[in-house]
Parts: C-alpha cells; sequence; structure tokens
C-alpha cells in the first residue's frame, strides 16, 4: 500500500509501498472510533481549512527534509448531498527528486452532516511504481451495502472488485477528519482502539493508542501543548509491523497533527506542520511560537 504519507495524516499517511498482503486484527473487533458528536456544527473543522506538512528522513549520515504534503478542505454539492471535498497532495523535493521521484493525489468527498463517505481517488506516482483507486460508496439501507473500486497498480493491472462496506469503514482522508472529533471522555489511555478503512483492493484493520498530553517543541513552529498517540501501522517492505507510528496533535478543538514519527525499515520517516490557515477555532495549543 503505497503513499503511507496519506495514513500518517490520517492518525492517520509518501514515500513507498506497504505489502497489501498485511493485515493486522485488531482486539475489538470493530473499527469503528469513538467519536463526540459529527453533525456539522460541532465537527473540528470547517470548508477552508488548509494545512501544509513538511517531510523529513533521516538514515546515517542523512538527515534532510525529502518533501511536502498539503491536506485542503473545501465544501461543495455531491450528487445532491451537501458534502467536503479533501485534496491531499504530497511530493518530493527537486532534489530527492533524482534519487526517488514522489507524486501522491487523494481526493475524498464525504458528507458535511455524519461524514459519510461518498467517493475516493487516488493518483500514485513513486519511481517507476504507479497506483490509482476510483471508489464509489454505494449506500444500501437494506444491509448490502459495498464499494465500487475501479483499481490499478503497475505490479498487479487494473481490477474490478467489490469491497464490503459498513458504518465504520473509510478511505484515509475521511478516516484523518473522522478522527479529529474523537470522543476523548470515552477514550481510555493505554488502550487499543481500532480503525478501518479501504485502499487499492483491499480493507485494512489497524489500531490506535492514547498515550497521553505532553508540551512539544516542533522545530520550525515552536512549543505546542500536545496530545500523543500511537498506532499500529502495516507490516511489510516499509514499516515494521510494531507500534511504528507517533502522532502529537494539538491540545485544543481543531485537534491538527503537529508532529508524526514513524520508523521504517530503513531509518526514520517524520513529518511537521508548517503552515495553516482556515481553521476553525484558535490556535491555542500554540503557547510559544518561533
Amino acid at each position: 500500500m503505497p503513499g503511507y504519507l496519506i495514513f500518517i495524516l490520517g492518525a492517520s499517511l509518501l514515500f513507498a509501498p506497504v505489502s497489501a498482503a498485511a493485515r493486522t486484527v485488531t482486539e475489538s473487533g470493530s473499527g469503528c472510533i469513538p467519536v463526540r458528536s459529527v453533525s456539522e456544527d460541532s465537527l473540528a473543522f470547517h470548508a477552508g481549512e488548509y494545512l501544509k506538512f513538511t517531510m523529513h528522513y533521516e538514515w546515517g549520515v542523512i538527515d534532510s527534509d525529502v518533501g511536502w504534503a498539503t491536506v485542503n478542505l473545501d465544501s461543495l454539492t455531491f450528487n445532491g448531498e451537501d458534502a467536503f471535498l479533501c485534496k491531499v497532495y504530497g511530493q518530493t523535493t527537486r532534489l530527492f527528486d533524482l534519487f526517488f521521484k514522489v507524486r501522491e493525489d487523494f481526493r475524498s468527498w464525504f458528507t458535511r452532516d455524519g461524514l459519510r463517505p461518498l467517493r475516493f481517488t487516488r493518483d500514485t506516482y513513486e519511481g517507476r511504481y504507479e497506483a490509482r483507486n476510483d471508489y464509489v460508496y454505494m449506500w444500501d439501507m437494506t444491509g448490502e451495502s459495498r464499494i465500487l473500486a475501479d483499481v490499478y497498480s503497475s505490479s498487479s493491472g487494473q481490477r474490478y472488485v467489490e469491497l464490503p462496506l459498513d458504518g465504520c469503514t473509510y478511505d484515509l482522508p475521511a478516516l484523518f477528519f473522522l478522527a479529529r472529533n474523537m470522543d476523548f471522555d470515552r477514550v481510555v489511555p493505554d488502550r487499543k482502539y481500532p480503525m478501518t478503512f479501504a485502499i487499492d483492493d483491499d480493507i485494512y484493520h489497524v489500531y490506535f493508542i492514547l498515550r497521553g498530553r505532553e508540551t512539544k517543541k516542533v522545530k520550525g513552529l515552536g512549543t505546542v501543548n500536545t496530545i500523543r498517540f500511537s498506532a499500529k501501522l502495516l507490516a511489510g517492505n516499509v514499516f515494521t509491523g510494531e507500534e511504528d507510528l507517533t502522532i502529537w496533535i494539538t491540545d485544543d478543538e481543531n485537534r491538527i497533527p503537529v508532529l508524526f514519527e514513524a520508523p521504517i525499515l530503513v531509518g526514520t520517516a517524520s513529518g511537521r506542520l508548517k503552515e495553516w490557515s482556515g481553521l476553525r477555532h484558535p490556535f491555542s495549543s500554540l503557547v510559544k511560537r518561533r
């Protein structure tokens, strides 16, 4: 599953594939994140939000920023429903392009009230690897909901598959925004909580763990009051399969990630918040600007 940058952003998210054969079994067997109200007037975000992250890589003598990613949230009408459109775009720098050129373009449409996914597309170029996804979410009140998935990869070719769909299954950008509405009154520190998402031609189950509050210095940003999580990623040819990801989100009503780190099989990948605009709430957790 290429495009891990997108997953890191989702508590989630760029630079190499994870084995699609890997699957993690969660403790509870349910993929629902405990969230507070997801009605539009109660969300942690609104249309017009913009986030930009700097991607960093460390291995031996290499200690360099290698790319960037942006997250844009807009509103629109999708098939007659009031919806959000999230655009996530990431790429390597010109210098790193010489070694391993990456371009990632994820787009997700989901309802403004309830955050129910409607459509998802992905366009990935990583070195010589290419992958494309086009999902249509077919919601059926009789219990026959499914995802119609048109998927392509340069390694497996074109495939048309149907994926199972329930109220706890999201694509990665939609999962990112859902997780920002987590109900902390229902989340117990150090307990594993499941997340379920679809990408390529499969459904994956991972988990996150709330680790507690921490005041964190973030390069280029400053000192931020944060809430720290760890997350289980998919074992494969990038991640180790242990609790790879640590993510720090703002301890305010915005709940945006300011720093994330993931040890990979060769080195450590990380990202940090660089720019933002259009937040719904004051950035009150930023206690000292650098």
